[in-house]
């Protein structure tokens, strides 16, 4: 999870069919980690096993719908790019 001064927030979960499959595409969004406007909003990736993890954290409700605009952009095209494609979990 992001750890941060951000009052909103916002936890996505994918999963994915094989450990491979969540494997390439967390490598893929991890990159994109502090990328965006930090001042507004943050970000972190994790994975367990199937699992991809990408929680955003944002000053203002702007910014959130921004960083998770962007994420879930992120996420949809490495897994195009990957062949695969996962379940939303939340």
């Amino acid at each position: 999870p992001v750890v941060s001064q951000h009052v909103h927030s916002v936890a996505l979960s994918f999963d994915y069919p094989t450990a491979d499959d969540a494997r390439l595409v967390e490598r893929a969004v991890r990159v994109e980690v502090d990328q965006l406007d930090a001042d507004r909003s943050t970000a972190g990736v994790s994975r367990t096993d199937t699992r991809v993890a990408v929680d955003v954290a944002a000053d203002d409700l702007v910014a959130l719908r921004a960083g998770l605009n962007s994420w879930l952009r992120y996420v949809s095209v490495a897994e195009q790019v990957a062949g695969c494609e996962s379940t939303r979990l939340s």
